[in-house]
């Protein structure tokens, strides 16, 4: 019995859900997640989480009795916006909507490949939630700037994450001004250099791309002037001539002139750039076939972006063509987050109960847009495979398992691993106490932890 169509669904997707059959054809399967327009809609847009935090600071401030009358008028300007605020924070319950779709879409989706590159890419951008003025907006960047380009070409996704509000406020631009533009020395601000540096060196070429700190300080002057307004209309991102530095810059060589079309027209460049292609593709090659990717799978996904243009569709189709991706099977550990939404799809967990695997999540410490650094979370098995993370582990499958009655053990064993599971996982599983112990000595068993 071939292995291919379990693994199809392991390694490129969560695993399988509770009676959901493996695919006839995987190889047509991953193909037509790759193929499949459009995105699903979106459950929050930046808008939406802009005036749910400006509710909230109004909502916070009244308590609190801060500021009374620049609190009115700012309850004013939102509630002529979004209407009238209730005593209840609408930040809290985007929070709870925001978590509860994502978490929802990962266990039921018939479409697991796509979900799996949504994540991949949204930890490539990462814009995390720990800064407090961020709110929803990193789950509104995966609906408006991720989705709609996982497939599509880089470029488009890069200029789609570098303006958005999230990817603005996370790294500081909002704090940037040109030193020689009106506002800079109106009020003697500079540049903040935070959002050009990481994206030359976490998004686009890598420090192997030979940029320089000059570079980092042209690109910051080329993205100064991009703000996101949040206490008037449009409740979103702006380009304000007056903070953007005057001038011709220079990056990497190229001249662009000053104005708001030079950030696009740079990031562009950028996004073709040779060293960037050979960076994501060992990014992409590392997720999805080995911490340690072999170099002739790095080549192949490197040229599938430069003949392309970078394609990311075509770079899919590339690892999924690469025979380092499906043999050996199960070599990738399975980080907390796949590993967690794995045993939610094997045990049937229903999508109205999502919330426990947020839960999961969080105390395996890999909770929803909470990356503590620019660079997302780690792809190794070095940085999960800790004895403390690995015990977490069992302890969610064990509370798992109790929470959500196994009515039938051995259909929880088909989803989860079918002809992949060891004969040893098996023989203790049939000597187990309980039916709750079995199935947490499936979850935790060693061919469960990987993918």
């Amino acid at each position: 019995m071939t292995v291919r169509p379990r693994l199809a669904a392991i390694r490129f997707g969560y695993g399988l859900r509770l009676g959901e059959a493996p695919p006839a054809d995987p190889d047509a399967w991953l193909e037509a997640q790759i193929a499949r327009p459009g995105p699903p809609p979106a459950p929050i847009t930046s808008r939406q989480a802009i005036l749910a935090r400006a509710g909230h600071i109004v909502l916070r401030n009244e308590r609190n009795r801060q500021g009374e009358a620049r609190n009115t008028e700012l309850r004013t300007v939102v509630e002529r916006a979004a209407g009238p605020l209730s005593d209840r924070s609408p930040l809290s319950e985007l929070v709870r909507t925001g978590y509860e779709d994502w978490a929802a879409r990962r266990l039921t989706s018939a479409e697991p490949f796509r979900e799996r590159l949504v994540d991949f890419w949204a930890n490539h951008f990462n814009a995390s939630r720990r800064g407090g003025a961020l709110g929803m907006l990193p789950p509104a960047m995966e609906h408006e700037a991720i989705r709609p380009h996982v497939t599509g070409r880089f470029a488009d996704m890069l200029v789609a994450v570098s303006t958005h509000a999230a990817m603005l406020i996370y790294l500081n631009n909002n704090n940037s001004a040109g030193p020689n533009s009106r506002v800079g020395m109106a009020r003697g601000t500079g540049l903040n250099e935070n959002l050009a540096r990481e994206i030359l060196e976490l998004h686009t070429l890598s420090p192997a791309g030979g940029y320089t700190q000059r570079d980092v300080q042209e690109f910051a002057k080329i993205l100064s002037g991009w703000r996101v307004v949040a206490d008037e209309e449009p409740f979103g991102v702006v380009w304000r001539e007056a903070a953007h530095e005057p001038g011709p810059k220079f990056l990497l060589g190229r001249q662009f002139e000053e104005g708001r079309d030079s950030l696009e027209a740079a990031l562009r460049f950028l996004a073709s750039r040779p060293a960037t292609y050979r960076h994501l593709a060992v990014k992409m090659a590392r997720h999805f076939v080995a911490d340690d990717p072999p170099p002739d799978s790095v080549r192949a996904v490197e040229a599938a972006l430069s003949r392309s243009d970078g394609n990311l569709g075509e770079a899919a189709r590339a690892l999924v063509r690469l025979p380092a991706a499906w043999d050996p099977p199960l070599a990738k550990l399975r980080t907390p987050q796949d590993f967690v939404i794995a045993s939610g799809r094997a045990i049937g967990l229903p999508p109205d109960r999502a919330e426990f695997l947020i839960t999961g999540m969080t105390g395996l410490n890999q909770r929803p847009w909470g990356a503590p650094q620019p660079n997302g979370w780690p792809d190794t098995a070095a940085a999960w495979s800790v004895p403390e993370g690995l015990m977490r582990r069992v302890d969610f499958a064990y509370n798992l398992a109790g929470r959500f009655a196994v009515s039938d053990l051995w259909a929880v064993t088909e989803a989860a691993l079918g002809p992949l599971a060891r004969a040893e996982t098996v023989a203790a599983m049939r000597v187990a106490g309980s039916v709750r112990d079995a199935a947490t000595l499936l979850f935790g068993s060693p061919e469960f932890m990987r993918r």
